[in-house]
C-alpha cells in the first residue's frame, strides 16, 4: 500500500530504470531490483506492476541505512485492488464488482499506473453495504452475453490486472459472456498492452513484453502478432489525422475527425473515413496498410468481411500511388 503522504514518492520500475539512466528492459534483465539488500516493493504481492518507495530507493542507492515506512493504519493509506479485496473479505477478482460503487469512483485515484482508493471510503463503503450481491455465475444456456458490448473491455481490464494468465473460461465465469467474446476481449487487452510497453521501450520484443507483464506464452501468440499490429496503427496515426484534415478541407466531411483504426484480422490495419458532405465524391474511404486508399459503397459498411479487398468496379476505385499517397494527391485522385 501507499502510506498516508507518500503518494509524490511512488516510483514504478521504469522509474527506476530512468533514475539509473538505462532502458527498462536493460534494467530487467539486469534484475537490478531483486539484489541484495534492495527495498521491497510497496504494492500488494502479486500485483501485475510492482511500485517502490522513492525515499527508501534513493536510500539504497546512495549508501545510506533505508528508513522504515511507517507501519500504523491511516484514514488516507491509499490500497490497491488486492489490499481493498482484503480488506473487504473479497477475492482481488471480485473487487472489479464493487469498484463501480459511485463512492468508490469517486475517490479512486491512480498511482504509477495502478488504481488505488483511500483507506477510508473502503471503510466507509464497507458501512454503507447491507447486503452482498453477486453477478451471476457463468453464461446461462440459450443467453445472450451479460455484459454490455461498451463494458466489455472495462469490466475484462481489472480482472487481467489481477491475473495476468486468466483464462477466456474464467472471464466467462466472472462476467457471464460467451467464451470467444471474452476470448476477444483478452487478445484485444494483452495485445495493446505488449504494444504499449514496446512504444515506452523500443528495445523489447512482442515476446519479452508479454513475458514482462506476466502472460503466459501459451496465451499470447495471437496477441503478440496483434501487438505488432497495433504499433504500425499508432506509426499511421499522424498521416491519417492529415488525411482527414485534406478531406475536412477539400468540402467533403463535416469535420476533421481521425479515423478510428480497425483490425480485420491480427496482423492487419485499416481505417474508414465517411464522406458526409453532400455533393462528396464517394460515400467514403477505406485505408489499407497493404494497398494503401480505396473508395467504398457504403457509409454504414465501408469495410468488406475479411482481409481480402474488394476488386475495381461497381463503385469501387482504388486512389493515387502507394500505401500512404500525399494527401493532396489523395484528395486531386478521388476528384478525377
Amino acid at each position: 500500500m501507499i502510506r498516508a503522504g507518500r503518494r509524490d514518492l511512488v516510483r514504478t520500475l521504469a522509474d527506476l530504470a530512468a533514475q539509473q539512466g538505462v532502458r527498462l528492459h536493460t534494467y530487467l534483465t539486469a534484475n537490478r531490483h531483486l539484489v541484495d539488500g534492495f527495498p521491497a516493493p510497496i504494492s500488494s504481492a502479486g500485483s501485475r506492476t510492482r511500485l517502490y518507495d522513492g525515499e527508501q530507493v534513493d536510500a539504497f542507492l546512495t549508501g545510506h541505512p533505508i528508513p522504515s515506512l511507517p507501519t500504523e493504519d491511516h484514514d488516507q493509506d491509499l490500497l490497491d485492488r488486492r489490499e481493498c479485496a482484503d480488506l473487504l473479505g473479497l477475492s482481488p477478482l471480485s473487487w472489479s464488482k464493487y469498484k463501480s460503487h459511485p463512492l468508490l469512483t469517486e475517490h479512486q485515484v491512480t498511482v504509477g499506473g495502478v488504481e488505488h482508493w483511500p483507506r477510508a471510503i473502503v471503510n466507509q463503503y464497507q458501512a454503507r453495504r447491507t447486503t452482498k450481491t453477486q453477478a451471476p455465475s457463468g453464461r446461462p444456456t440459450r443467453s445472450g452475453d451479460q455484459v454490455p458490448r461498451d463494458q466489455l473491455l472495462p469490466l475484462t481490464a481489472p480482472l487481467l490486472d489481477a491475473d495476468p494468465t486468466i483464462t477466456a473460461a474464467r472471464v466467462t465465469e466472472e462476467l457471464g459472456v460467451h467464451r470467444d467474446t471474452a476470448q476477444d476481449a483478452l487478445l484485444r487487452l494483452r495485445a495493446d498492452r505488449i504494444a504499449h510497453l514496446m512504444l515506452t521501450d523500443p528495445s523489447l520484443t512482442p515476446d519479452q513484453s508479454a513475458a514482462a507483464l506476466g502472460y503466459p506464452a501459451g496465451q499470447v501468440r495471437r496477441a503478440t502478432v496483434r501487438a505488432q499490429a497495433v504499433l504500425r496503427a499508432h506509426r499511421a496515426a499522424p498521416y491519417l489525422a492529415d488525411v482527414a484534415q485534406a478531406l475536412h478541407q477539400a468540402g467533403w466531411t463535416a469535420t476533421a475527425t481521425v479515423p478510428e483504426v480497425q483490425y480485420p484480422a491480427d496482423d492487419l490495419v485499416v481505417a474508414a473515413l465517411v464522406l458526409d458532405a453532400t455533393g462528396a465524391p464517394a460515400p467514403a474511404l477505406v485505408w489499407d496498410e497493404r494497398y494503401g486508399w480505396r473508395t467504398a459503397t457504403s457509409r454504414r459498411h465501408p469495410l468488406t468481411k475479411g482481409a481480402v479487398p474488394p476488386p475495381t468496379g461497381d463503385g469501387i476505385r482504388y486512389l493515387a500511388q502507394g500505401t500512404t499517397p500525399p494527401p493532396d494527391a489523395l484528395t486531386a485522385a478521388l476528384a478525377a
